[in-house]
This record gives C-alpha cells, sequence and structure tokens, in this order.
C-alpha cells in the first residue's frame, strides 16, 4: 500500500482517518495512544504536517484538517534552493513558462464566461493604476490573471507549482519595480491575451502567451531554456 511509504505515523494516520477538511482531530494525547508513538515525537511529525499545509493546529481551536494543496510544500523547498542559489528562480520560472504553454488548450477550454469576464476587469483595473497620476504596480491584478487562466484545472499538483511560482515572483521583489515601458508591454499583451480568450482564439492566445513570458529576459531574470516550437508555439521577441 502507499501508505508504507509514507515515512511518519502522523500522516498515515491522516490518510487512514480521511481527514476531510475541516474537520476536528482528537488531542495529541489521544492520536499519541491510538498510533502508538510518544506525544515528543507526534508533535514533531504534527510540525512537518503544518509546514505541508496538510493540518492547522492552534491551542483554541485544536488540530483540523485542511483542503489538500501541493503548494505549500513546493513553497517551502523553493525558497530553500533560492536562498542557497539566486539563480533558481529563473530555473523554476522557466518550468513554469513551459507548464502554462503545455496546459493552456485544457485551462483555456475549461473557464467559465465569469472567469473571461473577471480577465476582462483584471486588465482594466491594471490599466486605471497604471494611468493614473501616481502610478501603481498592478501586480496583484498581474498575479490573479495568470492563476484566473489556469484555476479550472482539477490538477492540484499544477495549480501548487504556479501558485508557488508567484510567491517566489514576489520573494525575489519583481513586484515592487518595473520600468513603465516594461509595464505597458506587459499589459498589452494581457489585454490581448483576454481579448483572444473571449474570441476563442485559443492559439493566437497562447502565441501572445509565449511571446509575453520573454519579457522577464528584458527584466535581466532569463528563462534559461527558452520556449519554442516544439511547445506549440513560436517564441517572438518582443
Amino acid at each position: 500500500m502507499i501508505q508504507s511509504h509514507i515515512d511518519s505515523e502522523f500522516l498515515r494516520y491522516l490518510v487512514d482517518r480521511g481527514c476531510e477538511p475541516g474537520s476536528r482531530l482528537p488531542t495529541l494525547k489521544q492520536i499519541s495512544q491510538e498510533i502508538g508513538i510518544g506525544v515528543g515525537k507526534l508533535r514533531e511529525q504534527l510540525e512537518v504536517a503544518r509546514a505541508l499545509g496538510l493540518v492547522d493546529a492552534s491551542p483554541r481551536r485544536g488540530i483540523r484538517c485542511m483542503p489538500y494543496s501541493f503548494a505549500p510544500a513546493v513553497r517551502l523547498s523553493l525558497m530553500y534552493a533560492m536562498a542557497r542559489d539566486p539563480q533558481a528562480f529563473a530555473a523554476f520560472g522557466s518550468m513554469r513558462a513551459h507548464l502554462e504553454v503545455a496546459f493552456w488548450e485544457e485551462a483555456v477550454a475549461s473557464l467559465t464566461p465569469e472567469d473571461k469576464a473577471h480577465l476582462q476587469e483584471l486588465v482594466q483595473q491594471a490599466w486605471a493604476k497604471l494611468n493614473q497620476s501616481r502610478i501603481q504596480i498592478p501586480h496583484p491584478e498581474h498575479r490573479e490573471f495568470h492563476l484566473t487562466i489556469f484555476r479550472r484545472l482539477e490538477n492540484p499538483f499544477v495549480s501548487g507549482l504556479l501558485e508557488a511560482y508567484w510567491d517566489a515572483y514576489e520573494a525575489v521583489e519583481l513586484n515592487t519595480y518595473a520600468d513603465y515601458n516594461y509595464l505597458t508591454a506587459v499589459w498589452e499583451y494581457h489585454e490581448q491575451i483576454a481579448q483572444a480568450i473571449l474570441q476563442g482564439n485559443i492559439q493566437e492566445g497562447k502565441d501572445l502567451l509565449v511571446a509575453h513570458m520573454h519579457l522577464l529576459d528584458k527584466r535581466g531574470v532569463s528563462l534559461e531554456s527558452p520556449l519554442t516550437e516544439q511547445d506549440g508555439a513560436t517564441a517572438p521577441t518582443p
């Protein structure tokens, strides 16, 4: 069984119990007696489960099961990698770019009319920030724009990787500064992508996505392994 490959009595306990999101678990003392390990060891395993986002624990609320997300595990490992090697962000960014291109058709096909309207709203909000007298960087809109496109995928691993990318993007502070010409280029692409999605031009949207990805090269953040025609779209130089 898969459980036998999990090197944690507590994680195996969560699997065996079912651990539905929001459900409360017994106290550590009760769990310790049930699975036959000491409270000290159990507490260590609980902290691992918390770091993985599998449970939430507090003195007032007790221990609760959380919805499964791949993002916490990826985020923790990615931040460690980036702390050791600044080039790790570029490597992860390259993977993210290829991932979005690979899942583009499936993601766009799953979007609802409300999702498409939301993409249009995000574009309008971004332009409003960029066109006001005191310019604001529309980073929340940037993150939300991309995650919205891929939100309907029933694949927690793809979603987790994409969420972790944006956390890393913020960690290296790409959300805090940018040349105005860069920002306008980004949102010109976003506007065209949203329009292509709205009109059902999936391939055109994909081509625009690929070109948009390479704007990071202009900011000195190389995506190392450039997107090519093998990914289903030619990567023009914006």
